[in-house]
């Protein structure tokens, strides 16, 4: 069983360092409590993560969340969310504290500038990761693409595609359960 203390410290390294929000910290979840440590199968990891973004609330937060709980109860969310939290709190705290010193510096907007391409990676390899889990089949693999691209092209709220997406679900899922009732 893993110790408080060390659910705690994984997560506040993976909230010091995960720049890009909670997509952006899949890839340090996954190493740390999938890969290198095995206290989750890979399978009900990307389970949790499909549920996590049906939830509301800040991604990063419901995953160390229920991670946590997972492992330790309520003692674990706890301790993964303070560990999750932590950083940002710190790093926001620091920066809006000394922010008007170097708001304006060369030096910090090219630094800001090289994070920037880093940040799109560290979303885009969970997100393919996602995309090509067991279970998406080629039936299903467009449907990203196209709520990607009526958000992009006509600017229509995620909101909405999110709904429309819920609402198409349950309609599939009543057909597909009368059609197999008939079928009984």
């Amino acid at each position: 069983m893993i110790r408080l203390r060390e659910l705690f410290s994984i997560f506040f390294k993976i909230g010091a360092f995960t720049l890009g929000g909670g997509y952006a910290m899949l890839s340090m979840v996954e190493s740390q409590i999938v890969t290198k440590r095995k206290y989750i199968d890979k399978e009900e990891f990307w389970d949790l993560i499909s549920l996590i973004q049906a939830l509301p609330g800040v991604f990063a937060i419901n995953t160390a969340l229920y991670v946590g709980y997972k492992l330790r109860g309520r003692r674990g969310a706890m301790v993964s969310v303070l560990g999750a939290a932590l950083p940002s709190f710190i790093i926001i705290l620091l920066i809006s504290i000394f922010f008007t010193s170097f708001k304006d510096n060369a030096i910090v907007e090219r630094i800001f500038k090289g994070i920037r391409p880093c940040v799109i990676a560290l979303i885009l390899v969970p997100a393919v990761k996602l995309l090509f889990n067991k279970k998406t089949s080629w039936k299903t693999i467009w449907i990203p693409f196209v709520a990607a691209f009526a958000i992009w092209w006509f600017k229509i709220s995620p909101i909405l595609i999110i709904l429309i997406a819920f609402v198409c679900a349950i309609v599939i899922e009543m057909y597909s359960f009368n059609k197999q009732k008939k079928s009984e």
